[in-house]
């Protein structure tokens, strides 16, 4: 098999393509480019686990990047666990053809006790205490140790929060070439995460995302002369294209206010209560997975839920089939935005009531995905001496809370998710191999067909 190595520079759009990014504007020029086609919902677990199988989601299961798990009434973010893809992956699919093939997989999504040959994916430890310390999880074991020794610590939080920056990206581009040159793999597949920050917290046409074009653009021009020079075929490709929004909309709250969504009070503060609850909404940056526990419900949120502003669609039985999201893990209906507007996880009416990791950056506690964990709480005078404080007391031993995130989604300039955008504006795949590559736009589907080929 043709070794090929997949760039997945998260956010990237042809739109972005110029001067900013000199390497991979050459690099494209010298080849073809075409927009994909987004999958429903455009977000990260559901566009990788779509590209790795080649199938919808009513077909590989990962119908967002958290859901309702039913059985357990808990709405979970970010699972790690490759269990939860239901269909078989482009690695399972290329070891079949060729039984001497391996990949290797380098920070895509659902990493772990996967089939792949080789896996590096973030994994924090939790302590009793209350730290979150900085690690990875990889196959082999070994690695893990081995791959920090020479590395240095995972730089987990430039990897996401208020201090994103280019070194968590570059360390998983040094990781890809330690992997490389440990063990040759015939696939690789490299997550490049850093536009992802910026282009949340700013919008794709605000002058401070400049600087990140062209630092992600050094490290993408460096990674394809690297492989190229060893004999490697190069595709780059991203996930979604970002758009400006301006307006978040509060589903769970209106939920509320309807007397159909349940919190659970502790020691003055309010938790979601999901398996008490009519019905919520699981947001996931435009779209949201509205669960309703008793069906004779299910025509009275879906016409609060058309009645929003910032609603531009809502999805039943009837009309999820035609995004391939007619799944068990979806939500009764599926609301999805206007393409200015993206969906909060907010369910408390006052602040003051906000359970406190609301004010944390806590992917996991979170029932739903919260892009102001990239921002620091404006009315903080000083952020770098409180910061410092709480990160004393965590030297100390003592347990503390980072509370230094605000609850101000206005802040937030840019989502994805819904698939009405442009084609300047969607996904793109780029390769050299332009025979492969016959039209102008593909389906996300197809993007496992096309790795295939490249490697045939």
């Amino acid at each position: 098999m043709n070794k090929t190595v997949v760039l997945n520079v998260v956010g990237l759009t042809p739109s972005l393509l110029g001067e900013n990014t000199p390497s991979l504007s050459r690099w494209a020029a010298s080849g073809k480019v075409s927009a994909i086609t987004p999958v429903l919902p455009a977000v990260t677990c559901t566009a990788q686990a779509t590209y790795l199988t080649g199938k919808m989601p009513n077909e590989h299961g990962i119908v967002a990047n958290g859901w309702y798990f039913r059985d357990e009434c808990e709405v979970k973010f970010w699972r790690q666990s490759n269990k939860l893809v239901q269909a078989p992956k482009v690695w399972d699919i290329a070891r079949s053809l060729d039984p001497s093939f391996t990949c290797a997989n380098l920070f895509w999504w659902y990493n772990m006790y996967s089939s792949a040959d080789y896996t590096v994916t973030p994994r924090p430890m939790y302590p009793a205490d209350g730290r979150k310390i900085p690690d990875i999880y990889t196959q082999p074991h070994e690695w893990r140790s081995q791959l920090q020794a020479e590395l240095g610590q995972f730089p987990l939080f430039n990897f996401w929060g208020p201090n994103t920056s280019i070194a968590s990206t570059k360390w998983i581009a040094k990781s890809a070439k330690w992997v490389e040159e440990s063990c040759d793999p015939t696939l690789t597949l490299i997550y490049l995460p850093h536009l992802d920050y910026c282009l949340q917290k700013f919008a794709p046409e605000d002058k401070r995302v400049t600087k990140n074009l062209q630092e992600i653009d050094a490290v993408c021009g460096d990674l394809i002369q690297y492989y190229e020079n060893r004999g490697a075929q190069v595709i780059v490709l991203s996930e979604y294209g970002i758009t400006p929004v301006s307006q978040p909309v509060h589903l769970n709250r209106k939920l509320r206010e309807n007397g159909l969504l349940t919190v659970r009070e502790e020691l003055g503060r309010e938790l979601l209560d999901p398996g008490a609850s009519q019905a919520f909404a699981v947001a996931d940056h435009q779209i949201a997975h509205v669960y309703v526990n008793d069906p004779f419900y299910i025509p009275k949120v879906r016409s609060l839920l058309e009645d929003t502003h910032g609603v531009a669609q809502v999805l039943g039985e009837d009309e999820k089939p035609a995004y391939g999201l007619n799944h068990s893990r979806s939500g009764e209906l599926v609301a999805i935005a206007n393409s200015d507007a993206w969906f909060t996880y907010y369910y408390w009416l006052d602040d003051n009531r906000a359970p406190d990791f609301a004010r944390t950056v806590d992917i996991h506690r979170k029932p739903g995905y919260d892009p102001v964990e990239l921002f620091i709480e404006p009315d903080i005078k000083f952020p770098q001496f409180k910061i410092g404080l709480k990160l004393l007391k965590k030297q100390l031993g003592f347990r503390y809370l980072m509370d230094v995130i605000p609850l101000d989604p206005t802040l937030v300039r840019g989502s994805h998710g819904c698939v009405t955008a442009p084609p300047a504006n969607r996904p793109l795949f780029m390769t050299r191999q332009t025979h492969l590559l016959e039209s102008e736009s593909i389906a996300a589907r197809d993007v496992c067909h096309l790795i295939l080929k490249h490697l045939e």
